[in-house]
């Protein structure tokens, strides 16, 4: 059985101001750019049974500069849609909704977006892993998206609910690591950089 490594795309102008990212396709910013480079030592010489990317160029790019060759887009691996919290900070929605947790309350609609609830995230996860799991058979798997999708991702394959995604943090530019032990799933590393 081989391992799940999750790459997170390099930094954005967004990503560095805390806003949330979407279907906003920003492009990575320099220092970006240079964290998906760092991660290609840690990656390369590596053969994959399957490469696959969000389609958004932000995660595209990290993957060529990372020297994941082949890399197929996947649809499904979009980050979480977050409908008129488009390009809003965390701070800046709490001034008007304090209690407002992502990982509970999803997104409200946005202008051509209705957003979507951890439970709606969570199903495309289950998709992606319906695609994973079979090539983890053949070798590694690896998959370059977004934060908050990857950990949605996470939670669903060790066998937790999405909501539980909000434990695990993750960095720009970094690759973590889901292996098996004794046949279950588990979180071997996470948030490596080179």
């Amino acid at each position: 059985m081989g391992d799940l490594l999750l790459v997170r795309h390099g930094e954005t102008e967004w990503s560095l101001t805390g806003q949330h990212t979407s279907f906003t396709d920003l492009p990575l910013t320099t220092h970006g750019e240079e964290q998906a480079k760092s991660l290609a030592p840690l990656l390369s010489g590596r053969p994959f049974a399957l490469a696959l990317t969000s389609p958004l160029r932000r995660a595209v790019r990290t993957a060529e500069l990372a020297g994941v060759l082949g890399a197929v887009p996947e649809p499904d691996l979009h980050e979480w849609d977050y409908g008129g919290y488009e390009g809003v900070a965390t701070v800046d929605i709490h001034r008007t909704r304090p209690g407002w947790d992502l990982w509970t309350d999803g997104v409200p609609p946005g202008t051509g977006s209705r957003g979507e609830s951890p439970e709606e995230v969570g199903r495309r996860a289950d998709r992606v892993l319906s695609r994973v799991v079979p090539a983890l058979a053949a070798g590694d798997v690896v998959l370059v998206a977004h934060a908050h999708f990857l950990r949605v991702l996470t939670a669903r394959r060790l066998g937790l609910p999405p909501s539980k995604g909000r434990l695990l943090q993750l960095a720009t530019g970094t690759l973590s690591r889901l292996s098996t032990e004794h046949g279950r799933p588990v979180v071997a590393e996470w948030n490596v950089r080179a």
